[in-house]
Formats: structure tokens, sequence, C-alpha cells
């Protein structure tokens, strides 16, 4: 039996947390936290947050009892309500009731607004840090100093043509291992799981090259680790913000990923800070790959600190390939079209980088995936750091969190021609048609299609992840037959707060291509 992420955190939440609860009961700390006087500025807090926000309309009951009623149907339903609020409200500001705060939701027209903010007026760090407690889960560094991000933004962006024979490389080795197909037989796998531990070893051949990016437990730790780390977030929300600090030293999910992956960074990284001090910075068969690019930093060296940033850059760098393999699946008419195109780009440019950048609909079947499907209902989401004004005269006090919905506008009927639709070559066909048609590729922004992201802060891991989906979907037309085990049409994603999910159980089975 196949248990998804959803399940295995619930799971954990309710198992934990009455465990959390009796150690906190027997602290003395916490006793004195919960002083009268403490407990009066927590509630005036909350009841002044709720007043501040009272000019923007909201959804669901908005009386302040009231809105806890509606923030519980939240958890499970936020997809659907912010559908309906979008709908409502489509470009005015609403506010939608968490468990935790208000959320104000904002339109289109204000993806300019956070394209032209400074981060100390609009802060992508600071939503982090409150949706997934990373201060406190991770440690304060990561996000006081983020160096790991211009890293990945420069280095990895900018050599992709001189790592893209190893991500080919590592591609086609994890496939042939994984599925280990014989002869022309059909093979069933769970696909979400497979595809996901391909994705690990794909990403990590670039993060923290061989033999690590293939061994067992390290793909195992950095696939669950997501999962941990969402555990522990989220019964770190089921707690006032004066207990957090001490609740988290309490959470083992995240502590026991980060000890896990310490052991096999260490000897990694000893060797090579040895090799450093030795040979000098460079030396032959110097590794290149990100964990030695965070070490010629030098901004930092203990295995701790480095490993949580590959962890960060690993948590990251998550992206989902099972919602395009149903949909080829699902859809078996666009093979023949998608693979005449890999098969004569290849022919003619080999497997490179410059060859995938050709591959056209291939880019627009993804694109469209994305489009549909996504990773979230939100890919915007800041926080407010003083109190501002959008351009459309909306007062937004400080510490207010803001989303725009890329899911309900990449659905938007406005915005899309049949949004509902999957239309595999809707972004290609939008290409050919345009003098300039470099602008319509999968990882471009634009305030039509937005699911890496707007502005500055657009994810810069986008180009990897793109390349590995690309050569991912292009490797399996050319080498493989596919289908559903059980079922024709495409199984219908999972919603869990923000979060869409392709289903976990859904088999698929491949054979080695019989017209190859």
């Amino acid at each position: 039996m196949h248990i998804s992420p959803t399940c295995c955190i619930l799971a954990a939440i309710c198992a934990m947390v009455p465990t959390v609860v009796l150690k906190l009961c027997k602290s003395s700390k916490v006793r004195s936290y919960l002083h009268p006087h403490i407990r009066m500025k927590v509630v005036l807090s909350v009841v002044l947050r709720y007043l501040e926000l009272d000019h923007i309309p909201s959804v669901g009951y908005s009386s302040w009892l009231g809105s806890y009623v509606s923030a519980v149907k939240y958890v499970s339903n936020a997809s659907q309500i912010l559908q309906e609020g979008y709908a409502k409200h489509k470009e005015t500001p609403f506010r939608v009731p968490t468990l935790n705060r208000w959320i104000v939701v904002i339109g289109r027209n204000h993806l300019e607004d956070i394209k032209n903010s400074m981060d100390d007026e609009l802060s992508l760090t600071e939503t982090a840090n409150d949706s997934i407690k990373a201060d406190y889960l991770f440690g304060p560094e990561i996000g006081a100093n983020p160096y790991h991000i211009s890293i990945v933004r420069i280095h990895l962006t900018r050599n992709l043509g001189l790592y893209y024979p190893d991500i080919r490389d590592e591609v086609y080795t994890a496939f042939e291992e994984l599925l280990d197909l014989k002869d022309n037989a059909w093979k069933s796998v769970v696909a979400a799981e497979t595809v996901r531990e391909i994705v690990c070893r794909v990403s990590n051949r670039t993060f923290v090259g061989l033999p690590l990016c293939r061994d067992a437990d390290w793909i195992d730790l950095n696939s669950r680790f997501a999962i941990d780390l969402a555990t522990d977030a989220n019964i770190l929300k089921m707690f006032p913000m004066f207990l957090v600090p001490l609740v988290s030293k309490i959470l083992p999910n995240t502590a026991a990923s980060i000890r896990r992956a310490m052991k096999h960074l260490d000897p990694i990284i000893k060797e090579r800070l040895s090799c450093m001090r030795e040979r000098g910075d460079d030396w032959c068969d110097k590794p290149n790959d990100v964990l030695q690019w965070l070490i010629d930093e030098k901004q930092e060296s203990s295995t701790k600190q480095l490993t949580l940033r590959v962890l960060t850059i690993n948590f990251a760098s998550i992206h989902t390939f099972a919602q395009a393999l149903y949909n080829l699946a699902a859809h078996p008419q666009y093979v023949q079209p998608l693979r005449e195109e890999v098969e004569a780009v290849i022919r003619q440019h080999g497997w490179t980088k410059e060859a995938i950048a050709l591959m056209r609909k291939v880019d627009s079947f993804l694109a469209e995936t994305l489009r549909l499907e996504g990773v979230t209902t939100t890919s915007v989401q800041r926080k407010a750091m003083k109190n501002l004004t959008l351009s459309d005269g909306t007062f937004i006090p400080m510490g207010t969190h803001l989303s725009v919905l890329t899911h309900a506008i990449h659905h938007d009927s406005a915005v899309y021609e049949n949004p509902g639709v999957f239309d595999p070559f809707r972004f290609s066909r939008l290409r050919d048609n345009e003098s300039e048609n470099a602008g319509r590729g999968m990882v471009t922004v634009t305030r039509d299609y937005f699911p890496f992201g707007y502005g500055k802060h657009a994810c810069p891991g986008r180009f990897l992840a793109c390349n590995e989906l690309k050569t991912m979907l292009a490797h399996i037309l050319t080498s493989y037959d596919i289908k559903f085990e059980d079922r024709i049409s495409r199984p219908t994603s999972m919603h869990w707060d923000l979060n869409i999910i392709a289903d976990p159980t859904v088999r698929v089975m491949f054979r080695k291509r019989t017209d190859n």
C-alpha cells in the first residue's frame, strides 16, 4: 500500500502533538510565558491585526471568532476557497483567514507592485520563514545570508551547457536502473515514487556529484526531507508565536534529517577542505558541483553549515514530473508529434543543451502541464515589512502576507482560451505566431504565466529544473512506450493547503519501444 505525502504529514502531526504538549507543560519557561499579562498581549495583537485589515473584504466568515471557523475549512479546502474569492473579487484585493494569520490575495494587476518593490518593503524571505519556520528548524543563517541563491542563479545557470552531459547521463542511468526492463515486456511502477527518485538523482548529480547522487540513503532522505520539514512546520503553526522557539527544539523530524545528511557529507567536505589546504584553491580533478562552489565561497566551512545549504537547495529544487507523465499516458495521440520533434533535433544536434532548447513542443507540453496543475496554488507570496499602499490605493499594514493566485489566473478564461482543456502545443503555437518568439519558453515569467514566481525573486533554479524535465520527457519519448496500468483518464490531483500534489498511488507501465 502506498501512502500519500499528505497522509504522512497528517499522521505525523497527530502522533507528535500530544507528546509535544506534554513536554511543554513540564517546562518552567512555558509556565512563565503563560502569565496573564503575556496572554493578554497575545490576544490584543490578534485583535489589532484583525482590525487593521477590516477595510479589505473577506471570503468566509468576516467576524473575529467566525473567521476561525473559516480558517479550519481552509486547511483542506484552500484551493476551492481561493478560487471562489478570485471569481468574486477578481482584480480587487480580498482576504482569507488561516489558522495562523490573514492572507491578503491580490490580483494579476498587482504583479508590477511585487516586481517593483524592494526587499525591505515586500519580503519573500520573511514569507518563507513564517511559512516553514526556517529560522527555527534550519537556523537563522540561511535567511540572513542566502548566498547559495546567487550560486544557483549565477554559477549553475551559466554553466548548464557544461553540466548537461552529466544531466543526460544521470537521466539515462537512473531510468535504466530503476525500470530494469526485460526484452519487450511491460513493467508497472508507482509513477510518482519512481520519478521523484529519478529527479532527485539527476539534481544531485549537479549538487553533490558522483557517487553520492546515487546513494540510496542520500536519495531517500532528500526525497523525504520536504515531508519532514512540512510536518514540523505544520506542528509549529499550531502553537502561538511565543512558544515556537521552545517547540522547535522538541520536534525530531528536521533535526534527524540534518544529522543524517551530515553523516554523508562530512567525509566529503573534510576531504575537499584538506585538498584546498594542501594543493591550493584549484587542483587537478577538483569537483565541479554546487557543494564545491559553496566551499569555494569561504563563507562557511563547518559540515553542519554546508549541509544546511545543500538541503535547502534540494528542498527548493522540488518539482514534479509525475504530472507530465500522467498527461502523456492520458493523451497518447500526442506521442508521435513529440517523438518526431525530439528525434529530428537529436539527429542534427545530439543530446546537448542546445538541442533541448530547440524542442519547442516538448517545452510547450511541460509548460501546459505546469499551467494546468502546477506545484502550488500561489507561486507569488510576500510579507509586508512596513506599511505600504498598492498602486490601486489599497493600504497594506506591516506584517501582512500577500499572495497572487497563480492557479486561478492560469485557469481564467479571460487570460487563456479554453483554460480547463489540456492543450499541449498551446505555448509552441504562441511562439510560432510571435515575431520575438523566445519569450514564450517554459522558463519565461510573464503576467499570464508564472509557475516559478515573479519579479527578481522568480525561482533561480528554474533553468536547471526545466532542462531536467525536458531531458526526462525526451528520453521517455525516444526509449519507451507507456500507458496507465488500470485506467484511461488522467488522475485528479490532490490539494492540501496551498500545495497541488500528483496522485501518489497511480501506476504507470513502461516497456522498451517496439518501433525504435
